[in-house]
């Protein structure tokens, strides 16, 4: 092979994997591939039992009429989800003959694993994600064991949750909220993420227009769980959103390198709240609200005026995809960051975001996927120990602060530089000559749309 084959080939692979445009037939090779991995996992790997015999015991109270929720118990304990958890493991435990049809189930989580695959690829493609962070989606080993092999409620939040997000970067906003509300009825962690919600949602709808959208989402909650709220409101309210759990120490992912008298203490519960409250402001008014303006002035300013047409047109076309999957996955991120504790099952939360927000880093491709392998090989260790839990939130806090450096430029600056650089290897590619510094420019292909990091 002579040398401007060898040129040709190298150009259309480092295509393949930076251009955008080839996610349309890599996703769904990669979905393929991996439905045919969960097919396998289903038929040699046991499964493990941990909450699904719980989950059958309580919607078999339920099915019996009961409806206080502080009378509905399970082996591992109180009915701790809200009210449309109940009615899909209801339809779970009819469809998988009142739950003893594990392998049915699995599949099911399979078929549920699949799309939620497939809606954070859809996401990603809308945010002009690089083909090549794809497979960091389809190789967690923990995840497909939290899917398929345990078959826990997270797996349908997180469905509700990507819908969710596809729909906001869509600028479908009432769908993407029931789509949300729909998610928070079956776990409350999706909480997390609101704060980004309403922070994209008030620039794009303005103040009254996100009371609306928070109007739908308080509706649905209220007409999910009207049964239960006749039978018992407080009851309902204080176990489905319980805000005060006590955790047990030996099952917190995050925090092992903490003593276990620091990790139950109230001061620690109270400081990772002030924590969680902070960063969120500092990358609200740094980062989030770009398109409308950093200031606090210019926030409470927006509450009174209405925008002319033109500044309503600039804030619609800064609040892109891409903008609107950064902020949504860097709430989450900071949720998790300061989150009181993780366990196992967790990790759905972050699985498929971590990779698109390295991406956003703008790191060396070589460091994404050292720091993607550090957090899977944290999260897989069991039980956890200080080394790992020190490992899952550093991973968080270096992926967030590199997001909140990468992000302050402009979409346009960033464009240009993509641009620039691959107008750059095209030319080099023209003459037929070997690139110089060739590992320092795939890297900089590699950072597209956004990756540039700010230079001061």
């Amino acid at each position: 092979m002579d040398r401007k084959s060898v040129v040709e080939l190298y150009a259309g692979v480092l295509d393949i994997a930076v251009n955008p445009k080839h996610t349309k037939w890599v996703a769904p090779v990669l979905l393929l591939m991996d439905a045919v991995l969960c097919a396998l996992i289903i038929r040699t790997v046991s499964y493990t039992e941990i909450d699904w015999v719980a989950y059958m015991q309580q919607v078999r109270q339920v099915n019996d009429r009961e409806r206080d929720y502080t009378m509905i118990k399970g082996d591992t304990g109180p009915l701790v989800y809200p009210a449309i958890h109940v009615y899909l493991y209801r339809a779970l435990h009819f469809m998988t003959q009142q739950g003893t049809n594990i392998v049915l189930a699995q599949i099911i989580f399979a078929i549920v694993y699949i799309f939620n695959l497939g809606m954070a690829m859809a996401c990603y493609n809308l945010a002009e994600a690089p083909p090549w962070i794809l497979p960091m989606l389809v190789l967690s080993k923990r995840l497909h064991s939290i899917y398929v092999l345990r078959c826990f409620n997270d797996c349908f939040a997180m469905s509700a949750f990507f819908i969710a997000v596809y729909c906001y970067q869509r600028k479908h906003w009432s769908y993407g909220s029931v789509a949300f509300s729909c998610g928070l009825g079956i776990k409350m962690n999706l909480l997390l993420v609101l704060p980004g919600i309403l922070t994209i949602m008030y620039q794009s709808l303005g103040p009254v227009g996100t009371i609306i959208e928070l109007f739908w989402m308080l509706q649905i909650q209220v007409l999910s769980a009207l049964p239960f709220f006749r039978a018992n409101p407080r009851g309902y309210l204080t176990r489905a959103f319980d805000l005060s759990r006590e955790f047990q120490y030996k099952w917190t992912v995050n925090w092992k390198f903490v003593p276990e008298d620091v990790f139950l203490s109230r001061k620690f519960a109270f400081g990772l709240l002030i924590l969680h409250v902070a960063i969120l402001t500092f990358f609200m008014f740094t980062r989030w609200l770009q398109p409308l303006g950093r200031s606090p002035k210019q926030f409470i300013f927006y509450m009174f005026t209405t925008p002319s047409k033109q500044r309503r047109e600039i804030i619609e076309e800064k609040l892109s995809p891409q903008f609107i999957l950064t902020v949504l996955l860097s709430s989450n991120a900071i949720g998790m960051l300061c989150a009181r504790t993780l366990h196992y099952q967790f990790f759905s939360w972050i699985a498929w975001a971590t990779p698109f927000l390295l991406w956003r880093s703008g790191i060396s491709p070589l460091l994404q996927v050292v720091v993607w392998l550090g957090q899977e090989l944290a999260w897989d260790q069991y039980p956890s120990n200080p080394l790992s839990s020190k490992i899952v939130v550093g991973v968080l806090a270096v992926v967030l602060v590199e997001v909140w450096l990468a992000t302050d430029e402009t979409e346009e600056d960033s464009k240009a530089k993509k641009q620039a650089t691959i107008n750059e290897a095209l030319r080099r590619e023209s003459r037929g000559r070997p690139k110089k510094s060739t590992a320092i420019e795939e890297t900089n292909i590699f950072k597209s749309n956004g990756q540039a990091k700010k230079t001061n």
